[in-house]
């Protein structure tokens, strides 16, 4: 996890659920876990960076992964570490098509799978940034897509990995536009690629309703964890 991309909203979930959590900074130095089976659950978040930089912590990353993968450990990816989840599991991370910076609408796609994560659900607003995406690894079924990006978020039984972002918080927002300016003006071609009063704008009520979502989606994935 990068230190500008905490656990945000997911952090206020598992505190309201009195579920405890330990945060691993491995960007920063923490050591990547060995044994999956030591944790309920894995979540990994956010980062600037991408998997497939030569950085010491992915391999370790992708092994923890697959290791939980084999002990039934469930498995919560966003953004970065969706991507992270599919290349450990035998997926693809590339550029996107376009940059994606932004809020912008999302679509559950039309298969049981989905059905179980999101119900009769068909659409909502999420949040964006990102310039790669993951292909939907061996297995896996897609359950999320726009028009941005074909592979928004893919499942495979207990595990859920997401290109897009449901965590966010005002505090993550208001950083994130403060450490990206320059990643945003460098961006604004793209289509995807929204302006700073656009994201701002009725900030409160669309993260109200991100957090409806992020309950769905996290609610579901506690369900298999180990108690």
């Amino acid at each position: 996890m990068s230190s500008t991309e905490g656990p945000g909203y997911f952090a206020t979930y598992l505190e309201r659920a009195s579920i405890p959590w330990k945060l691993v900074s491995i960007d920063a130095g923490d050591s990547v876990p060995r044994d999956a089976r030591k944790f309920s659950g894995l979540v990994f978040m956010g980062g600037p960076m991408s998997v497939n930089d030569d950085l010491p912590w992915i391999v370790p990353a992708l092994e923890l992964i697959r290791d939980a993968v084999r002990k039934d450990v469930p498995l919560l990816g966003h953004c970065l570490g969706g991507q992270l989840v599919s290349k450990a599991l035998g997926g693809v991370v590339q550029a996107n098509a376009v940059k994606e910076i932004g809020w912008g609408e999302v679509r559950v796609s039309d298969n049981e799978v989905a059905r179980e994560w999101f119900g009769n659900l068909q659409a909502f607003e999420a949040f964006h940034w990102h310039g790669e995406t993951f292909s939907i690894p061996p297995g896996a079924t897609r359950v999320m897509q726009n028009v941005n990006c074909a592979n928004q978020g893919y499942a495979l039984g207990k595990h859920f990995g997401m290109q897009c972002h449901v965590e966010m918080t005002e505090e993550l927002i208001d950083l994130w536009l403060s450490s990206g300016a320059d990643e945003m003006k460098a961006s604004c071609a793209s289509p995807a690629v929204q302006d700073v009063d656009e994201i701002q704008r009725e900030v409160r009520e669309r993260l109200g309703r991100l957090n409806e979502i992020a309950n769905r989606i996290y609610d579901c994935w506690t369900e298999g964890l180990a108690r």
